[in-house]
C-alpha cells in the first residue's frame, strides 16, 4: 500500500502543481506565486510524502528479500536516501520561489530546480533502481521481470543524464521520463500484493 499511495501522491503533486509558464520574466513569476500559493505549497507537501512511502516500500522488497545485510541491500538504502534527498532539495527551491524578495527569487529558485534536476538522472534514480534490480533478481519476492526492468530504467536514466549533462536545463520530454519510474513502483506494488493474495489463499483453505 505504501508503493501504491507513494505513487499516487506523487501523481497529484505535478498535477496541482504544474508550474510556471517557460520563460516567464520576473513579474510575471511573482505574479503565478500570487496566484498559485497554495497549489505550490501543497504540491511541494504531496512531493515530499509521495517519496517517502516509495523509499519504505523499497526498503520493505529489500527486507522481504533477506538482503538488508549484502551490499545490494545496503546499495539500495543509499540510493533510496539520495532520491529523497534530490526530491526533498527540489521540494525546498519550489518553496523558496514564492518569497517576493528579492525580485528575483523566482528565477534563482527555477535555475535552482533544472539543477537538481540533474542528479536525478545521474544519481539517484540509477542508484536506486540497479541495486534494487540485483536484489529482485535474485529473489522470489517479485517476478524476476521486475528486476531486469529496474535494471534496465537505472542504464536509461543514467544514459539520459550523460547525455545531458552538458545542458542546463533538461528538455521537457526528458524529464517526462520520470514518470516512467512511477510506472515501475506502481506494477511492483500490485504484483506484491496479488502475489500475497496467491500465497495465503491455499494456506487459508488448508485451515
Amino acid at each position: 500500500m505504501a508503493g501504491i499511495c507513494g505513487v499516487l501522491l506523487l501523481g497529484l503533486s505535478f498535477a496541482i502543481n504544474t508550474g510556471p509558464p517557460p520563460g516567464a520574466s520576473d513579474t510575471q513569476l511573482l505574479e503565478f506565486a500570487q496566484r498559485n500559493y497554495a497549489q505550490v505549497l501543497w504540491g511541494a507537501w504531496l512531493q515530499a510524502v509521495g517519496p517517502a512511502l516509495i523509499v519504505l516500500f523499497a526498503f520493505s522488497l529489500v527486507h522481504m528479500a533477506g538482503a538488508e545485510s549484502r551490499v545490494s541491500g545496503w546499495m539500495t538504502f543509499f540510493g533510496a536516501t539520495c532520491l529523497m534527498t534530490v526530491s526533498l532539495i527540489e521540494i525546498t527551491f519550489y518553496i523558496g520561489a514564492l518569497h517576493p524578495r528579492p525580485p528575483a527569487m523566482g528565477a534563482m529558485s527555477l535555475g535552482f530546480i533544472s539543477a537538481v534536476q540533474h542528479l536525478y538522472f545521474v544519481i539517484a534514480a540509477p542508484a536506486v533502481f540497479l541495486p534494487l534490480g540485483m536484489v529482485l533478481r535474485g529473489s522470489e519476492v517479485l517476478p524476476k521481470l521486475f528486476g531486469y526492468a529496474a535494471i534496465a530504467l537505472a542504464i536509461l536514466f543514467f544514459s539520459f543524464g550523460a547525455i545531458y549533462m552538458t545542458t542546463l536545463t533538461l528538455p521537457d520530454p526528458v524529464t517526462a521520463l520520470g514518470a516512467v519510474q512511477a510506472l515501475w513502483w506502481l506494477a511492483a506494488a500490485v504484483a506484491l500484493i496479488l502475489r500475497t493474495i496467491q500465497v495465503r489463499a491455499p494456506a487459508a483453505l488448508d485451515r
